[in-house]
């Protein structure tokens, strides 16, 4: 990667063969069917690689315009090149243009589609504007009139700027660090391009009815973009099997029915998330003018005032909020990266439930959630503030275009129809509510409050209390409210830097790491000390960057995992909270390190597991056995023990943890005290990709003990080469010193034939390690 060509961008082509490659593109492109709810028909192909890119030009939207100084960029694609710190938002604070050539049949109706293009779009087809788009943060299609045949161009004018009246902008305000996270510009989600029917299905709501009763049914209703006189079947299907089917005649341009006889439907649940499918055919006499996909879920969920209960048993919601964004690309990450994050949360973190914060994020993680049995918070773009009377209509929208939108994924239970802490303006959220519960009347509304003072409770506009609760400021013994008698009470927010520490770094003092954990354990175990709560959902999952941190590097340090998706101490009270028969578990609190404690950890060290016993062991001798915390954490389902793990001065000896659960040893983990053993690793998530331009893997290089163990106080610079056609989504060089002894970059290859990428890792005194990543054309696409 050359210092003129940012990160995430392939080498330059020719004008010539740049043209020649992107028609062939099109042309070849595989078929992009999706099950997810808004999914673009079978006819689309991505667009994802051949756009070129620049900034805003007098004429860049003209057929005929020159492109000589624009760069193939590859989408998703975020504008700037970014680090993993100290992201400048000026770097972004503009208009860009993208253009994309692509060959079609003439006479035939085409439409594209943008999953995310932050923040406002203009979309021109050979010149001629066909639409605009206003936020970020969700879909929009377009329809391309006058398509030619032969060579067309559709051009997208991008506008990243903070003066914008749309939420979350606040445009009279200081800028873009008045809410707390920034919103790097760029066509940052999927593209696609399709030929359409003349009459299509625009719409399909699967809302399952009666869920618990024997007699359960899914409700139908389908929409069309223009009047039919004809018929609409649709086939309820789960496992390959058909489990009922139901039709109705259409005479206009929606149609609503019930299919009954779904005794038979397993129902969707965090442990057994079981998906149907739903094909829904349009046809007027034996023609078939239309078909559609869609995936839901049966599955009864209800917060009451006695708890959360799911499919009827109570459930007490365990989880975090996640931001979206990511080191070096922003949001601009494809899929398979978006849907990596939430399998970190279900089965690495035991998360039951995200909250979405604060903005409708990827249908790719939303698509994992339905499939881990991940229960979702979903919520409307604000943070903190309400704008004036244009922002509030695009507020509206919003609401409108997120319910739409994900309507039919049976992960979320709650629609978050109030901007993030911001109290007061009730009106609107009457609004907001309405609107939501008439587009989907079978979920309820809730917003997250700042305060329980001063604000509406119930009503129209909001179904549950959730609150943010930051009670416990730094300093003071940790605690939550309790909650508000005969109304549902769910925690939304809590700890993050305003409890405890100001940042929790994985280059902090070992004390600090040690006190997020504890804080999250005590925040979860008092969740669950009252039936009254409906959960606890902690802040946060990820480190994000922030304005409101530009001492830190705008980083918010505030993620039980870092901004590379990497677990700090407090993941591991996390990961210790799921069943010894799923996974046994056994994370120390602390560094086996003598570098910095040339004692040991000490006394009261903490281990987080999910065992009965733990015998520890140093250099296989016995050390006696760790003792419970359950009087600490009385309510935690598998709470820590403690151990005394003091060593004379000069010895670094090895320890060992052996776990049973009963008499059975279920797991045994050993951790070196020589430094000099540590070695560095370079562990792809994923060793085989599409080579199609449009999937990437992260790559995480870390130093490790020699039982691979990571080793966190380990500084030194890491040199990083990539072989093979594709691209390095990172910097050439990672400072171990700077981000803990680990970090990550992301592997993405390029549109074309089978080949090979190599990564090749290099540090002054742990050595060389390697990941090869092979891209090929028939991988199922994640």
């Amino acid at each position: 990667m050359s210092d003129r060509e940012p990160a995430g961008r392939p080498p330059r082509l020719s004008r010539r063969g740049f043209l020649a490659a992107s028609g062939a593109a099109l042309l070849g492109a595989a078929v992009a069917g999706s099950a997810g709810n808004a999914a673009p028909g079978p006819e689309a192909v991505r667009l994802g690689d051949f756009w070129l890119f620049g900034r805003y030009d007098e004429g860049c939207t003209e057929l005929g315009f020159d492109e000589l100084d624009l760069a193939p960029v590859q989408l998703p694609h975020c504008v700037a090149p970014l680090s993993w710190t100290g992201w400048d938002p000026a770097s972004w604070q503009d208009r860009w243009i993208y253009r994309r050539h692509f060959t079609a049949s003439a006479g035939e109706r085409h439409t594209a589609r943008f999953d995310g293009v932050m923040t406002d779009a203009e979309v021109h087809l050979n010149g001629r504007l066909v639409a605009t788009h206003h936020g970020g943060y969700l879909p929009f299609e377009v329809e391309l009139p006058d398509v030619v045949a032969g060579d067309n161009v559709l051009a997208v004018v991008v506008d990243g700027r903070w003066a914008l009246d749309i939420p979350p902008n606040l445009p009279r305000s200081p800028g873009p660090s008045v809410i707390d996270f920034y919103q790097p510009a760029g066509i940052y989600r999927t593209a696609t391009i399709a030929a359409v029917p003349r009459i299509r299905l625009t719409d399909v709501f699967a809302r399952p009815v009666d869920v618990l009763s024997p007699g359960r049914s899914l409700h139908l209703t389908c929409t069309l973009d223009a009047p039919v006189a004809g018929q609409v079947t649709a086939s309820v299907r789960q496992a390959g099997r058909e489990l009922a089917h139901g039709a109705a005649p259409v005479g206009g341009k929606s149609v609503e029915f019930d299919i009954g006889g779904l005794d038979a439907v397993r129902l969707w649940d965090v442990e057994d998330p079981a998906l149907c499918d739903v094909v829904v055919t349009v046809r007027s006499g034996l023609r078939v003018l239309d078909q559609r996909v869609v995936r839901t879920g049966f599955r009864d969920a209800r917060f009451t005032p006695e708890g959360f209960f799911l499919n009827g048993r109570r459930l007490k919601l365990f989880g975090l909020n996640r931001h979206q964004w990511y080191p070096f690309a922003g949001g601009a990450l494809p899929d398979r990266v978006q849907r990596r994050d939430a399998e970190i949360l279900r089965r690495e973190l035991n998360c039951t439930m995200v909250r979405c914060s604060h903005y409708p994020q990827s249908t790719a993680f939303l698509d994992a959630c339905d499939e881990l049995g991940l229960l979702v918070w979903e919520e409307i773009p604000g943070w903190g503030h309400v704008g004036d009377d244009a922002w509030q209509r695009q507020n509206l929208a919003d609401v409108a275009g997120m319910v739409v939108r994900d309507r039919n994924h049976p992960s979320i239970v709650v629609w978050g129809t109030r901007v993030n802490e911001a109290n007061g303006t009730t009106a609107m959220y009457d609004r907001t509510g309405r609107l939501a519960r008439r587009l989907d009347p079978s979920r309820p509304t809730s917003g997250a409050l700042a305060s329980t003072t001063g604000a509406r409770y119930a009503g129209d506009d909001v179904e549950i209390l959730a609150y943010n609760d930051y009670t416990a400021r730094r300093g003071a013994p940790f605690q939550l409210r309790p909650p508000r008698p005969g109304l549902p009470y769910l925690v939304t927010e809590t700890i993050g830097t305003l409890a405890g520490a100001r940042a929790y770094r994985r280059t902090d003092t070992p004390g600090v790491r040690q006190q997020q954990a504890e804080l999250h354990a005590k925040a979860h175990d008092l969740a669950a000390a009252d039936d009254r709560y409906c959960g606890l959902l902690a802040w946060c999952a990820f480190d994000y960057p922030s304005g409101w941190q530009r001492s830190l590097g705008g980083l918010k340090y505030a993620g039980v995992s870092d901004i590379f998706r990497i677990p700090k101490p407090a993941a591991a009270f996390y990961a210790s909270q799921v069943d010894p028969a799923a996974r046994a578990v056994v994370e120390p609190g602390f560094a086996w390190d003598f570098t910095s404690q040339p004692s040991g950890p000490g006394p009261g060290s903490t281990i987080w597991s999910n065992c009965d016993r733990l015998l520890l062991f140093l250099d296989n001798r016995p050390a006696g056995e760790a003792r419970t915390r359950r009087g600490d954490f009385p309510h935690l389902r598998y709470p820590p023990f403690t151990a005394d793990l003091v060593v004379p001065k000069g010895r670094r000896p090895q320890l060992r943890i052996d776990g049973y659960v009963g008499e059975k040893l279920v797991v045994s983990r050993r951790f070196s005290g020589d430094r000099g053993s540590d070695v560095l690793s370079c562990i792809p998530d994923d060793p085989e990709l599409r080579a199609d331009g449009t999937d990437a893997t992260r790559v995480v290089v870390a130093a490790r003990d020699r039982f691979g163990t990571l080793r966190a106080g380990t500084t030194g610079v890491v040199t990083l080469e990539l072989t093979g056609p594709g691209d390095l989504i990172g910097t050439p060089t990672l400072d171990f010193g700077a981000t803990g002894g680990a970090a990550a970059v992301w592997l993405r290859p390029f549109a074309g034939p089978p080949s090979t990428m190599t990564l090749t890792a290099h540090h002054e005194k742990l050595g060389t390690a390697t990941a090869t990543i092979r891209a090929t054309q028939n991988t199922t696409r994640s």
